[in-house]
């Protein structure tokens, strides 16, 4: 085992909170070693409330990977802060190209984070998903440009009530954890012990895992080794392929994503070859900030529907009141998405009500008014003889808008009405 990687010079020299030592985020420890194995993945998103680990877990990351520096983008750097710049100046005397590096080169092969990511300005936004598309930082300045490669681990963090995330960059990410801050009292004990003794003496905790750390660290690099040796069989693409359809998931980066994901999952349990229970272990991972509204969650349990990331209903909580008649299965769906993440322009469904069915403080999306009959003219026509033209007026005004045969009326004194 190369233990030198733990005290690498690209290490933070401050004792960070060890990664093994982290508490009740089982479900985090797994998408975090995830990417460590393969950063291919695109990062993982964090949405939780303020106090559950979030940064102390990405800060923990970064001293599991093999280069392992962690860099943090403020939300007010400026684009040559991350992207790096050139010095023109230099470059037109001495026709030398100068780069000064910015965030992005220092977080090659590293952990960039950024914390409450919802919140960073559109600009950053833009270089950020050029850079997680290609891997290619870019930069170009009067027509002088310079470029280098840019392998990071993307990890944002947020709250949900802070603001919703872009669209194109929440599906940048290749996995979404929702932090659960419900924890009992002897979980709450363990984590407030922990952190008080790692404030106490940083040194003496984290050389009190320093065995676990080295464990975890010598089984991320042989998943490293062995993931290449992992061939994808058809069984594998029918299985995710069929996930992702169910998810009703835009695009195919779901696919991709949950290939990589059960693959890397092999790799972390020393199997040569990706089984059902690599799938089942990482598809939520991948589907839950995909997954459309109405779209069925095979793993859920049967009928259970999506109600936002991560989050699911029983068909009868998804359902209309009993009666009430169900749309037929050949009638569009809606397609958009619920929670914090809703993608505008959306499709909204007009011939059923809203989601809960009624009695749940939904209205129907449009009313159907039917053309009057004819006992209704009758009463019309004998309601009008006795009208002046201005109550006619009123009155019909209040009428339905559906277009109704004009009926000669004639009032009193020989007086010709027209109803609508």
């Amino acid at each position: 085992m190369n233990t030198s990687l733990m005290n690498s010079p690209t290490m933070n020299t401050v004792p960070v909170y060890p990664f093994t030592a982290l508490q009740g985020q089982t479900t985090l420890q797994l998408a975090l070693k995830l990417v460590a194995v393969d950063p291919r993945l695109g990062g993982v998103l964090i949405e939780g409330a303020r106090g559950t680990a979030k940064t102390t877990s990405a800060r923990a990351l970064a001293e599991i990977l093999p280069e392992g520096e962690f860099v943090n983008l403020p939300l007010n750097a400026s684009e040559e802060q991350l992207t790096g710049s050139l010095d023109l100046e230099l470059v037109l005397q001495h026709g030398k190209t100068a780069f000064q590096p910015g965030l992005l080169s220092r977080a090659h092969q590293g952990v960039l984070y950024v914390d409450e990511i919802n919140l960073l300005s559109d600009s950053l936004v833009d270089l950020l998903l050029d850079v997680c598309s290609s891997g290619i930082n870019r930069i170009e300045r009067d027509g002088i440009s310079h470029h280098h490669a840019a392998d990071i681990v993307l990890i944002g963090t947020m709250n949900p009530e802070e603001g919703e995330l872009r669209p194109q960059l929440l599906d940048r990410f290749g996995l979404y954890v929702s932090v659960d801050d419900a924890m009992d009292l002897g979980l709450r004990q363990t984590i407030v012990r922990c952190r008080l003794a790692f404030d106490d003496d940083p040194t003496a905790f984290v050389q009190r895992y320093a065995e676990q750390q080295a464990r975890l660290l010598a089984q991320l690099m042989q998943a490293r080794e062995r993931l290449a040796s992992i061939q994808f069989s058809d069984q594998d693409h029918e299985q995710v392929s069929q996930r992702c359809h169910d998810a009703q998931v835009e695009g195919v980066r779901a696919d991709l994503v949950m290939l990589r994901a059960s693959r890397a999952m092999a790799a972390l349990r020393g199997n040569s070859e990706i089984q059902v229970r690599d799938i089942d272990a990482v598809a939520e991972l991948v589907l839950a900030h995909r997954r459309r509204a109405n779209a069925v969650d095979t793993d859920a349990g049967s009928g259970a529907k999506a109600d936002g990331p991560g989050k699911f209903s029983s068909a009868a909580d998804a359902s209309s009141t009993p009666g009430e008649e169900q749309p037929s299965s050949a009638e569009p769906q809606s397609r958009d998405h619920t929670g914090p993440h809703a993608a505008s322009g959306a499709a909204v469904p007009q011939d059923t009500v809203g989601h809960g069915g009624a009695g749940r403080g939904h209205e129907p999306a449009t009313r159907q008014v039917s053309t009057p009959g004819e006992s209704e003219q009758d009463e019309w026509q004998a309601a009008a003889a006795s009208m002046t033209p201005e109550d006619s007026d009123r009155q019909w005004g209040a009428m339905p808008a559906q277009p109704v045969p004009i009926v000669p009326v004639e009032g009193p004194g020989g007086q010709s009405l027209k109803k609508p």
